[in-house]
């Protein structure tokens, strides 16, 4: 049996009235066929919930909004999922998560890192609290997972009362499964036939990218089909009525690592298609909402039934089997998804009472005052112009690395920086400047590297970068709801280069867009050698930019960029955009800006 192969068996009880439907099983008249025993349940869903327990936004430090007004957190979730149980019949029901549970806001990162649930009486995740509470069932890794180092996930995994599934995340040594690949869960039913459900948990190969650090000979992280399709006929054969998978993978059949790995990142659906055997995928990782989405298998012909509910706990989705007792086995009649929005309920009070200490907790450490600034900035614009709040982590980045390459080997070259827009509602206000607005600024768990790169090869990163925007003929309307994100790319997947002045002339094809590229006044020498400060992920290979993944590393720490921002405003008390901010960049059509200074 491979190292860590654990089976989950649910308890559940009898089946509540009038949940399962089962066929009359008593006499019948002598003409009339007995009719088919019938059952049916339930599975719950939920992805990337990034340490969202309540509807509260820890970087503003008021309740969460969106322009949608959708609502956030485990506690809403908990409340949808009574909901269902007492209308489905507990018994009938499973919940399950697709991964990335314990990064993404300041309360998993305060337990992660300010008071570690690592520590010797170091206190139990509020993640794991809420979701032991709710009764989840078994969990998928995610790829974030891993940001905080496996010495803090495992404690996550040690205090949770479900399973972490995670059947494609390997030893590096043995090649059995560093976690457990699957749970098996029993089903009563008023038929006197258990049904048998298996969840089989997939993650991210990226994380070998991403967190390479991390994980480097530790684990490995080979495909999801590859896996998939080894796992699932043993859980069939181990006598799987039902067969979920939980993948902390999109449906898109697309990477943003390029060829780095030979592993398809977003992979859901091509397991749906090449692996028979699977009735349904809870997909996560793309942060997508698909209330339903239908895969047909190739090799069964038979439809497999995928659904994505929106991050952070802004939905639940619902799994509704039908089964059918048939030559002595249950087979799946039918299954339909949907998603439950859990803007249309109220936080569930016991969840808000058991975690309301380290709510609170939390809401004092981001409240504390680090320093003040001169003038206040935003990333309001910062997806199209070159603005001061963004050249503020570049100037920290580009400080950090210029301070630690002092008296070295690399002390003599240039030392540029790129930084993303990772949220488009970031703000350093005027005056008082607090931890939440440094982390609202750099929400994730980054830390610094030092890369060596050529003047050819930043021209090529910087035309990959530009392709975030759409192309538009010199005298067309400027949209700018249209502009960006041309292709599907992210907002943190566009960099602006800190140290360089260039022109992205929008009029022409991706790929031929930078212009006017110059270093210190004067034409980039494509053969100069410059240092880029660069941000662990880019550097890793995320977003597929090219050559900085292969390019020599000279310097590398393993302080997250928040941090770094938060201590840089501690130690100079004041932070003055006029003594850093600069007008590095510009879009352009046909030489004219498409912007003017100070106008959208």
């Amino acid at each position: 049996m491979p190292l860590n192969r654990r089976t989950f068996l649910g308890t559940s009880a009898a089946a509540g009235a009038g949940a399962a439907v089962a066929g009359a099983v008593g006499a019948t008249p002598a003409a009339a066929a007995p009719r088919a025993k019938r059952y049916s349940f339930t599975v719950m869903g939920t992805t990337d919930l990034h340490g969202n327990v309540f509807n509260w936004d820890y970087f503003t430090d008021k309740e969460f909004d969106d322009k949608a007004h959708n609502d956030v957190g485990l506690a809403k979730i908990s409340t949808l999922v009574e909901r269902v149980r007492e209308e489905k019949g507990r018994g009938n029901t499973l919940l399950i998560d697709a991964g990335d549970t314990i990064q993404g806001t300041q309360l998993s990162y305060y337990y992660a890192k300010v008071d570690p649930i690592t520590a010797a009486r170091g206190p139990v995740h509020p993640m794991a609290q809420a979701m032991n509470a709710i009764g989840y069932d078994a969990a998928a890794l995610g790829n974030h997972e891993f940001n905080y180092g496996i010495p803090v996930l495992r404690k996550f995994q040690e205090q949770c009362d479900f399973p972490l599934l995670g059947a494609n995340a390997l030893d590096a040594r043995t090649l059995r499964p560093a976690f457990p690949p699957y749970s098996m869960h029993r089903l009563r039913t008023p038929c006197g036939r258990d049904v048998r459900v298996a969840v089989l948990g997939l993650t991210n190969p990226g994380i070998a990218i991403w967190d390479k650090a991390n994980v480097s000979g530790k684990m490995v992280f080979p495909g999801l089909e590859e896996q998939a399709a080894k796992w699932v006929p043993r859980l069939r054969s181990m006598g799987a009525d039902v067969v979920v998978v939980s993948a902390h993978s999109g449906s898109s059949g697309t990477s943003s690592y390029g060829d780095q790995l030979p592993y398809v990142e977003n992979a859901a659906g091509l397991v749906a298609e090449q692996v028979p055997g699977i009735d349904a995928i809870l997909v996560g990782h793309a942060h997508t909402e698909i209330p339903e989405y239908r895969v047909t298998n190739k090799e069964t012909g038979k439809d497999v039934v995928l659904s994505e509910p929106l991050k952070w706990g802004q939905r639940l989705t619902l799994f509704d089997f039908d089964l059918v007792w048939s030559k002595g086995r249950w087979t799946v009649e039918r299954v339909a998804a949907r998603v439950l929005n859990s803007n249309t309920v109220e936080e569930d009070p016991e969840i808000v009472k058991l975690l309301g200490d380290e709510h609170e907790k939390v809401v004092a450490y981001v409240n504390q005052v680090i320093g003040t600034s001169t003038a206040a900035m935003s990333t309001a614009e910062a997806p199209w112009k070159d603005e001061p709040i963004i050249d503020l982590i570049n100037q920290v980045q580009a400080e950090t690395v210029r301070a630690a390459l002092a008296g070295g080997e690399y002390a003599s070259l240039p030392v540029l920086s790129q930084a993303s827009c990772f949220s488009r509602t970031a703000r350093i206000p005027a005056g008082q400047v607090t931890i939440k607005d440094a982390a609202g600024l750099y929400p994730f768990e980054n830390t610094l590297e030092a890369r060596v790169l050529t003047g050819a090869q930043l021209k090529d990163y910087l035309e990959f970068s530009a392709r975030y925007y759409a192309q538009t003929p010199a005298g067309a309307p400027v949209d700018t709801a249209k502009l960006t994100n041309a292709g599907g790319t992210p907002d943190y997947n566009y960099d602006a280069v800190l140290g360089l002045s260039y022109e992205i002339d929008i009029a022409k094809p991706a790929g031929s867009r930078i212009v006017n590229l110059s270093f210190e006044g004067k034409p980039l020498d494509p053969a100069a050698r410059f240092v880029l400060a660069v941000n662990n992920y880019r550097a890793s290979g995320g977003g597929a930019f090219p050559h900085v993944a292969g390019a020599k590393q000279v310097w590398a720490n393993s302080e997250e960029i928040r941090n770094t921002i938060i201590q840089w405003v501690k130690a100079r008390g004041t932070v003055d955009p006029g003594s850093f901010a600069s007008v590095g960049w510009r879009l352009t059509r046909d030489g004219v800006p498409v912007f003017q200074e100070g106008a959208a």
